[in-house]
């Protein structure tokens, strides 16, 4: 009923794709009528539109533009420090600022159907000619130095339309039509444009990147790997540079590189989401404002919008560094407790199941339910279990049973778990240990407390009571904190393993591949190399899997693409399966989604889910699909969601005899060659999601004429997303096709989100394992079981994303103050801040408990001078008024200091430059406040003609810099801390999430007062500590040098259980022994459960060691 009404409203209002086409099909005609006028102009004319277009943004911007200019000479020439007059300019300079932006955003919307206009045309010309001829310019002559498809003749350069990319040569052959012009509008306007697989998304873009790059601001087109980012770059880099605009791609360079700095300069930048997120987090970490690689953040196109936005959306970038003892960790030694205890889960679950069905068949269904509900809360994934509640009636007993437990908030639920070793609670993926495994793990001889973390509070109590010597008070504190840490370290790594050891699948959640644990992306089926769990997960299954454990590393930088995508001035996107998460999308980015037509119609056939009780019964199924499609002449493309699943059906064929072809993430080499034979008549491919986004299957002409490529499903993906991806290879440009999905009620996606219903009606029905169900009404509660696990999804998403909130703001306003002290035009007004406030601070603390020898202790030790007022005027006076004397006596203190370091360092400069000037450019004067010592490199010849103004600034942004890099590591440390520990609080009934932002934001004020502190108190005391010129050196012009490694961490969804990955990136080789053995050398080895048998003869371990079940390991 609400359907039909759905429909009907539909009907007489419209559907919002309706409206937003509507409001976008005036645009075609404008650009086309534009279009028509301009195949009469000449190629130069046509080039120099470009220019026009550059001359109009430039009139409109100039007034606006000319204020900002003379407000920062302004700025420059207030001698006075004064703050609010500063801070008044710096304002006017950003409304200005944000005017600017409007303005050309306003002339780009006026000029856009010429400038599209101009886009197509080029692109016609391209197609049609086989050279264009323009007067030769310097950016021509340029060019045809590195490029074959320019050349000069006489003075004229001619554009040829072949030219290389990805390293094969294509011939230009593609002109905008109507949907593609569409889409570029909508990604202007800064919307995501979701087009149909096959419908041009990469030709699309060069609408709105021409547009905006006329701005001279920058455009970043970001794609989803660097062989799509190096691809576009130079497949569609001659439309652009025709007109002059120059092109680059990222990915092409290393960074912090001159080459990379080069390629942010272009008009138009190419590059992966990843780079872009990295280069951000690296140049707040550079000292040297020339090391920047990135300028203002001003629109990004995202290909793949929703892969980056929504799939790796709470993917937090990181860098990393190497921390003391990082390799100090127990999961060797406790992985042989924890392999044991999984051994007795599985023969008590084993024991349970068989209990339960011999009870189940008596008609004892309360014992029974009760026993097979213990095996469920034991092993929800056990294989044997899975397929038994798939029978008729089994799992109706086993729901009643749970509902029995589960009734009064769970109270009876103990009861259930306590025979059992641990509990799995698969929905929200956590395992908790049982009394009775604590037991097990707690081996003989062991502490009986090994596992049990102290009750800090109650045990501080007791220490304070039974100790009166303030010694022994501290050494039994002392004691008590480190038995915590140890313990709660020790209960982490026990946790991470159970979970290694039972949720987490060789060849499904990833695979082991030279000797290390690779990821296999969910989405893609593609190995995801360089990433992490989070948390010490990698490490657990790193020490489950036997190979080399890698250290733990530090956080330097880090932030989650979400974070880093909205800081853009205009951010749209592209892809073909983004409707589904429309909400999302608007909810966190405020993109809308708009829907494009394609530009022909349609003709697959989209068939309903095939639906089988058993996964035997579907295999069997899919096989005989196969057959028959094999049989008709069509190629087959088989998606599956695994690895494991892949190879399943793999040996299944070859038993069959079928030639067929594999591509999955162990295969992820032959992509290329696989993808090409994907197309030929009869050819069947079993794919991962490799084979789903980004990979165009060609079909040949009696593929077409036998029906063309047949998708077969085998499995529903918990986004429906990931379904229309796969079904996407089909059916493109007008191409015949058709998708089928296969279904069981032994797939994860049904037996955790299924309609009970669906199972109660096939229990009633009495349909056998072998027969099918395919009806509409079926394939509608599939999608909507999918829908319950995108929005839990989104929810997870979320709430990560609060927690992020918290680090962004932080994060902001510490890049902020970097960013000030980089480019110095700010500096000032943020040391003249911190002075104020670090002023305040003393006063307010030390009125607070009205000590005033505390009060002048404070002046003298972190400001560095006597301040001149007696305990009276202190005790009677306000503290504001306290802290603005305080302030002025300081500032004026600090500009006396600075005449003098200026006065004593000039004559020494300028005897530097008489002797050494004609090869000394930039030299390194040290500068210390007594404790530490800090080189600051500055031009020797500016410093002279600004009388040693450059080196006040120079030392006061080195200084800046060092104080804020110094304890903004260690305050993301103790963020990490955090967030660890406030999980703690959902035992006490609270929200973790309220917790740790309110604790965040007290850690962040102690972080900005230590900051200011820290600062002022270098800034006030330093001194240069050498008069003689001898002794000041020549400052090395080198590129920083960093000890850190960049890494993603990896996110998944929540049937895969909400894992995250880890900052562990340094790479490591597996565990081998360089050493030549005799077949009668005695060795010692370890095997993967991590036993060690030692002094053994090699020729006895050889074959395990060829098999790779044990490794050799020195005594």
């Amino acid at each position: 009923m609400l359907g039909l009404l759905g429909k009907g409203i539909k009907k007489i209002f419209g559907t919002k794709s309706d409206k937003d086409l509507k409001l976008l099909y005036p645009y075609v005609d404008k650009i086309n009528s534009e279009f028509d006028k301009l195949s009469s102009i000449s190629d130069q004319e046509l080039r120099d539109k470009t220019v026009s277009f550059k001359e109009k943004i430039s009139a409109n911007t100039k007034k606006v533009s000319d204020q900002i200019k003379s407000l920062k000479e302004d700025y420059i020439n207030e001698k006075e420090q004064n703050i609010e007059l500063k801070e008044e300019i710096l304002d006017k300079i950003d409304k200005l600022s944000v005017e600017e932006k409007e303005i050309i955003e306003n002339t780009l919307n006026e000029i856009l159907p010429e400038a599209f206009a101009v886009v197509k045309e080029t692109a016609r010309r391209f197609s049609v000619n086989k050279k264009i001829t323009v007067k030769a310019e310097d950016f021509d002559y340029n060019l045809a130095s590195i490029k074959d498809n320019v050349k000069i003749e006489g003075k004229n350069a001619v554009w040829i339309n072949k030219w290389s990319a990805a390293g094969a040569e294509i011939e230009w052959n593609m002109i905008h039509y109507d949907v593609q012009l569409i889409g570029g509008v909508v990604l202007h306007q800064g919307k995501i444009s979701e087009m149909a697989t096959g419908e041009g998304k990469t030709l699309v873009a060069t609408l709105p990147a021409y547009l905006n790059a006329l701005s001279d601001k920058g455009v970043h087109i970001v794609t989803v790997n660097d062989y799509l980012a190096k691809r576009d770059a130079e497949w569609n880099a001659p439309i652009f540079e025709f007109h002059r605009l120059t092109v680059d791609c990222i990915d092409k360079y290393s960074p912090n590189s001159q080459e990379r700095i080069d390629a942010y300069n272009c008009n138009i930048t190419y590059g992966t989401n990843n780079e872009f997120g990295f280069d951000y987090l690296r140049d707040n970490m550079v000292r040297e404002k020339k090391e920047l690689v990135q300028r203002e953040l001003n629109f990004a196109m995202v290909d793949e919008v929703d892969s980056v936005l929504v799939d790796e959306a709470r993917t937090p970038l990181i860098i990393s560094g190497p921390i003391p003892k990082g390799d100090d960790h127990e999961f060797f030694d406790l992985k042989p407790r924890i392999s044991k205890l999984v051994d007795l889960q599985r023969k008590l679950v084993t024991g349970y199941l068989s209990e339960a069905k011999k009870l189940i068949e008596q008609k004892d269904e309360e014992n029974g339910g009760r026993a097979l509900f213990r095996a469920f809360r034991g092993l929800p994934k056990y294989k044997p279990l899975i397929k038994y509640l798939s029978e008729s009636g089994i799992k109706s007993i086993m729901q009643n049973t749970e509902n029995y437990y589960l009734q009064d908030n769970s109270k009876l639920m103990p009861e259930a778990d306590e025979p059992l070793y641990y509990t799995i609670e698969e929905k929200n993926n956590s395992i908790q240990l049982t009394d009775k495994g604590i037991d097990v793990i707690t081996s003989e001889g062991d502490d009986p407390n090994f596992f049990i973390v102290p009750d800090i509070g109650v045990e501080i109590d007791e220490i304070e009571k039974k100790y009166s010597k303030k010694e022994d008070v501290v050494e039994k504190k002392g004691a008590l904190i480190n038995d915590y840490s140890l313990k709660t370290k020790r209960i982490h790594t026990i946790n991470q393993l159970l979970k290694a050891y039972s949720l987490f699948e060789k060849d499904q959640e990833y695979v082991v591949m030279d000797g290390k644990v690779k990821i296999v992306d969910e989405q893609t089926g593609r190995i995801m190399e360089g990433r992490r769990y989070s948390d010490g997960l990698h490490q657990a299954i790193e020490a489950k899997e036997n190979v080399t454990i890698e250290d733990a590393t530090q956080t330097y930088a880090t932030i989650t693409l979400q974070n880093f995508f909205r800081m853009y001035n205009k951010l749209s996107g592209m892809t073909g399966t983004a409707e589904t998460e429309a909400g999302e999308l608007w909810e966190i980015y405020k993109l809308d989604c708009v829907v494009i037509p394609t530009n022909k119609d349609i003709v697959r056939n989209d068939m309903q889910d095939k639906v089988y009780k058993t996964l035997k019964a579907k295999f069997n199924a899919i096989i005989n699909e196969i057959i028959e499609l094999k049989d008709q002449g069509r190629p087959t493309l088989v998606g599956t969601t695994s690895v494991e699943i892949s190879e399943l059906l793999s040996r299944m064929l070859s038993i069959k005899k079928i030639k067929h072809q594999v591509l999955n993430a162990k295969q992820h080499a032959r992509e290329a060659e696989v993808v090409a034979e994907a197309g030929k008549p009869g050819a069947v491919t079993i794919a991962t999601n490799m084979a789903g986004r980004g990979t165009d299957i060609k079909l040949t002409e009696e593929s077409r004429e036998a029906g063309g490529l047949a998708i077969v499903g085998t499995e529903r993906h918990e986004s429906r997303r990931v379904d229309r991806q796969l079904r996407g290879r089909a059916g493109r440009q007008g191409d015949v096709g058709s998708s089928q999905f296969f279904v069981s009620l032994e797939d994860n996606l049904m037996r955790l989100f299924g309609s009970d219903r669906m199972t109660k009606i096939m229990d009633r029905l009495g349909i056998d394992d072998d027969e099918v169900i395919q009806h509409s009404m079926i394939t509608k509660s599939i999608e909507r079981a999918q829908k319950k696990v995108e929005e839990n999804n989104f929810a997870i998403r979320k709430r990560l994303l609060e927690y992020d909130n918290v680090m962004n703001s932080q994060r902001e306003v510490i890049y902020k103050r970097r960013k000030n002290a980089l480019n110095g035009e700010r500096l000032d007004v943020d040391i003249l801040n911190m002075f104020y406030d670090t002023c305040e601070d003393i006063v307010l603390s030390s009125k607070e408990s009205n000590n005033f020898d505390e009060f002048k202790l404070n002046i003298f030790g972190i400001l560095g001078f006597d301040f001149d007022m007696n305990k009276d005027d202190f005790e009677k006076n306000d503290s504001n008024l306290i802290s603005s004397d305080l302030y002025d006596s300081l500032l004026n203190n600090y500009n006396s200091k600075n005449e003098i370091i200026k006065s004593a360092a000039l004559p020494v400069l300028k005897r530097i430059y008489k002797e050494k000037g004609a090869t000394v450019k930039k030299i390194l004067i040290p500068f210390t406040d007594g404790k530490k010592q800090i080189g600051v490199a500055c031009d020797l010849e500016n410093s002279i003609e600004t009388d040693a103004d450059l080196l006040i600034t120079e030392m006061q942004k080195i200084i800046t810099l060092s104080t804020i890099d110094l304890n903004w590591k260690e305050h993301l440390r103790e963020m990490d801390d955090l967030k660890q520990s406030v999980q703690s609080a959902v035992y006490e009934q609270k929200d973790p999430l309220i917790i740790y932002k309110f604790e965040g934001f007290e850690l962040f004020k102690i972080f900005i007062a230590k900051v200011n502190k820290d600062t002022v108190s270098f800034l006030t005391s330093s001194q240069i500590p050498v008069k003689d010129p001898d002794q000041v050196k020549e400052a090395q012009v080198k590129r920083q040098s960093n000890d850190y490694s960049t890494n993603k961490e990896e996110s998944r969804s929540l049937l895969s259980g909400n894992k995250q990955s880890s900052d562990d990136g340094i790479k490591s080789e597996p565990i081998k022994s360089n050493k030549i053995y005799g077949r009668n050398s005695k060795v010692s080895v370890r095997y993967e459960n991590g036993s060690v048998i030692k002094d053994v003869k090699y020729k006895k371990v050889e074959s395990d060691l060829n098999d790779e079940k044990c490794v050799i390991i020195n005594d």
